[in-house]
């Protein structure tokens, strides 16, 4: 019986090792996180919230977070046919995952924003792939950090710098508290990752991916309320775009957290410069900003793909556990 479930916990985890698997999984995840970034702007206007209304912003994606735990947790139960809950032991890694997941990364990232540009907060966001690859190499020692994952890295952040830009400034802004605080936001992300992939070895990743979610949206709503920030669905649709965001953060970062536990941060990590190019193609379809299906989109989108391959293609890619 013993070697029954060890060998169909094997087979899972071959399954989700594959290259195929794991590079759909992950332009999954992307699609999804792409589609927040019009989703978002059609929320602010739904609801009125102007873009230098930072409280409000915050606000917002703390009552987005909870709802995405909620769900995160509805659905992992349904799953297991078992409500998940935190064990004791597992309090602590749920709040730490949320410390630099949930409340770090977007308290910083929504603050930063208001004090720099797009493009230069889109640019540096970018970066989270590198920063990444960093802390699991580095200081971490998840993984080896080989002239493979560099270059690869390199090529799809070009890539990234090509479609924010499209002919357009870097624009002004406050470097500590905008780009500095936008940079701490992407260490924030990698933190997060790296203890995700730790604590996914003994714990659900659904679970904690839920739980972290709803206690880094209470703190932000919180947050968000003491610095005079203010919500008000009043209409189906602002209700619906709330309840899509939510299911964006809930479904992608769940389905992420899965891979990230049967494989290299690297592998995975690196598949996220997809995020701003999905981000431009569906903000032209759905905000009508045709622009951004030019050429800087097909330039981008072959940078990136060549350097998820060059990436993926790395021998020497092999998880420390």
């Amino acid at each position: 019986m013993r070697n029954e479930i060890f060998k169909g916990m094997k087979e899972k985890q071959i399954i989700w090792e594959k290259n195929l698997v794991v590079i759909c999984g992950a332009l999954i995840c992307c699609f999804l996180w792409g589609s927040a970034f019009p989703f978002i702007k059609i929320g602010y206007s739904l609801l009125g919230i102007d873009a230098s209304d930072t409280a409000s912003q915050i606000l917002f994606g703390g009552v987005r977070f909870i709802i995405a735990g909620i769900m995160a947790v509805i659905i992992g139960s349904v799953l297991q046919r078992r409500l998940l809950f935190p064990r004791p032991d597992e309090v602590k890694r749920v709040a730490f995952i949320s410390i630099f997941q949930t409340i770090g990364q977007y308290i910083l990232f929504y603050i930063g924003m208001a004090h720099t540009s797009g493009v230069r907060g889109a640019i540096i966001e970018g970066s989270n792939v590198f920063v990444a690859i960093f802390v699991a190499s580095c200081i971490f020692r998840q993984e080896k950090l080989t002239t493979r994952k560099v270059v690869g890295s390199i090529i799809g952040f070009i890539g990234v710098i090509v479609i924010n830009l499209g002919g357009q400034s870097l624009g002004s802004g406050s470097f500590l508290t905008g780009d500095l605080m936008v940079f701490a936001s992407t260490f924030c992300y990698a933190l997060s990752s790296v203890l995700l992939k730790r604590y996914s070895v003994k714990s659900n990743t659904v679970m904690i991916s839920g739980y972290q979610f709803i206690l880094g949206g209470i703190v932000m709503s919180v947050v968000g309320l003491c610095m005079g920030g203010s919500l008000r669905v009043s209409d189906a649709k602002s209700m619906a775009v709330l309840l899509y965001l939510a299911f964006i953060s809930a479904a992608a970062y769940s389905l992420w957290g899965v891979l990230l536990k049967y494989n290299p941060i690297s592998k995975v990590a690196v598949i996220g410069f997809m995020n701003p190019v999905f981000g431009v193609i569906l903000s032209s379809v759905l905000l009508d900003e045709g622009a951004g299906l030019g050429i800087e989109s097909l330039l981008a989108l072959l940078l990136i793909c060549a350097g998820i391959v060059i990436v993926n293609r790395d021998k020497d890619n092999k998880v420390e556990n």
